[in-house]
């Protein structure tokens, strides 16, 4: 075994926090990288070391510079690297430079990496070892002609994807021949954009399905367990907004049959790490492999919330060398989990980025609870990366109990100074089809009339908060002002619940 006693963060933000903070508990060092953009970004207090990194004006960001992060980790002293997800977590030239320099990739194998990364080759490994697929192309699609003879082979409507990637980038809908060549050009320019690859590929279209993934846990002893599904049907263009765990569509015959076959796939690769297989679900309960995300999910807090194991942990004891002394049937699944992803996105505007500066952050606490952030009040959602402010974790012992403190929580949190995707999510706390649990991916799309909740009392709150923060700024310039609640804190949630009671 490799005892790991320093780790190179390789990320920022929220999943940044995650991994230092596990990093801590298990004794071990951290190295931060401080940019330009984010000089006094949340994850920079909590490391051990931080790097700072003049990358003002590189041409490509720290976090995708495969030779700068591998040197700064030599610089460091660092005998890990955890790459978090996103940038370059699932990149195998990276998990390879990282060994040619004896450096620990918190992560699966290089090989691993490539043959899961890369769509047709995952493809054709899952034909190999009969998991169910949907009918597709053997590999990569040259052009426009070469698809438009796949599709009607394989029967519209077709769905175009990126080989590289995933994410929702580089995919296309095409429900007739005379669509092909747009989608086709559309998918191919942004998978080369996103992946800079514009390889594509072609799959028969699953209408409106549900989105169910396994996570899975191997180790490098050939140990593979899987610790139950996630449910990640509540998208909008193929990007996640809440996941939960379990799937209210799943009873134990098809989870066992489901996650045998998650780990059945990984098994075929050689697998170590955590890892996501991805299925999708039909209305007649038949479910087709989809892909295999190589890294930790953004959404890994339901199933630890479940389960009761870290998954980070995990992942840093498997890249240590140790052996997972957890069995699959010591895995239980206990409670349900609700995880809803906080953006700074205008929803009213088609969920559009809303970069600002967070003025006011209040967030909610309790038993029920978890909150995983990587910003505090006075930090910037800058534009050069991701939107997320927090992602809210509530439990409950049921789904209903989970979506009855999930409506609380969110009620609960108040952040000043962008525009967040909390109004959708408490219109879908109460909306009929998410609540008896048939939505699938079409639900957004297809099922919704609006994406936000309006309180009948909304006005009057605002005009309240409005008030008081205007007379909180007077109170501390020396101006006489009044006071409110006996000097109490309001909160916009107190107030709420105080104009229901009239």
């Amino acid at each position: 075994m490799d005892k790991i006693t320093r780790i190179l963060i390789a990320n920022r933000g929220e999943i940044a926090v995650r991994v230092i903070r596990t990093a801590r508990k298990m004794g071990i060092g951290t190295v931060a990288v401080r940019t330009a953009v984010e000089p006094d970004a949340m994850y920079l207090s909590l490391a051990d070391i931080i790097h700072d990194e003049d990358d003002e004006l590189a041409e490509i960001p720290v976090f995708l510079d495969v030779e700068k992060l591998i040197a700064i980790a030599l610089k460091n002293r660092c005998d890990a690297v955890h790459p978090g997800y996103g940038f370059l977590a699932e990149n195998a030239y990276f998990a390879e430079r990282c060994r040619d320099n004896k450096i620990i990739f918190i992560g699966p194998s290089p090989d691993a990496i490539y043959k899961m990364g890369n769509k047709p080759v995952a493809r054709q490994i899952a034909m190999k070892h009969k998991i169910p697929m949907a009918m597709g192309s053997a590999g990569n699609v040259a052009n426009e002609d070469e698809a438009a003879r796949q599709a009607a082979r394989i029967g519209y409507p077709v769905i175009i994807k990126a080989a590289s990637g995933g994410g929702g980038r580089g995919m296309r809908i095409v429900r007739m021949e005379s669509e092909m060549e747009k989608m086709f050009i559309l998918a191919s320019r942004e998978a080369e954009k996103a992946f800079n690859d514009p390889s594509v590929f072609i799959e028969k279209y699953i209408e409106n399905p549900k989105h169910i993934e396994f996570q899975i846990l191997g180790d490098t002893h050939g140990n593979i367990i899987h610790l139950g599904e996630r449910e990640c049907s509540i998208q909008r263009k193929h990007q996640k907004l809440l996941e939960e765990a379990p799937s209210p569509a799943l009873n134990e015959e098809l989870r066992a049959q489901m996650g045998e076959t998650a780990v059945r796939i990984a098994r075929a690769v050689g697998y170590y790490s955590a890892g996501t297989v991805e299925f999708l679900l039909d209305s007649d309960r038949n479910f087709y492999f989809m892909e295999m995300n190589t890294r930790i999910q953004v959404e890994h807090p339901v199933t630890e919330m479940i389960t009761g194991i870290d998954l980070i942990e995990q992942q840093i004891r498997i890249a240590s060398g140790e052996a997972l002394t957890i069995r699959q049937e010591d895995v239980k699944l206990a409670g349900w989990a609700i995880e809803c992803r906080i953006n700074a996105e205008d929803v009213q505007a088609g969920f559009a980025p809303a970069p600002g500066r967070i003025e006011k952050l209040s967030l909610p606490e309790g038993a029920h609870v978890r909150i995983d952030t990587g910003v505090r009040p006075g930090s910037s959602i800058v534009a050069s990366y991701d939107s997320m402010i927090a992602k809210l974790i509530v439990t409950g012992n049921d789904r209903h109990e989970a979506i009855i403190n999930m409506k609380q929580a969110l009620d609960k949190v108040w952040i000043k100074g962008t525009k967040t995707t909390l109004p959708f999510f408490r219109m879908l706390m109460r909306h009929h089809t998410f609540q008896d649990g048939t939505f699938t991916t079409a639900f957004i799309e297809k099922d919704l009339e609006r994406y936000h909740f309006s309180s009948e009392y909304e006005e009057t709150i605002a005009a309240w908060i409005a008030t008081k923060l205007f007379t909180e700024e007077n109170l501390s310039s020396g101006k006489p002002g009044i006071s409110f609640d006996q000097g109490r804190e309001l909160t916009p949630w107190l107030l709420r619940k105080r104009l229901t009671q009239f």
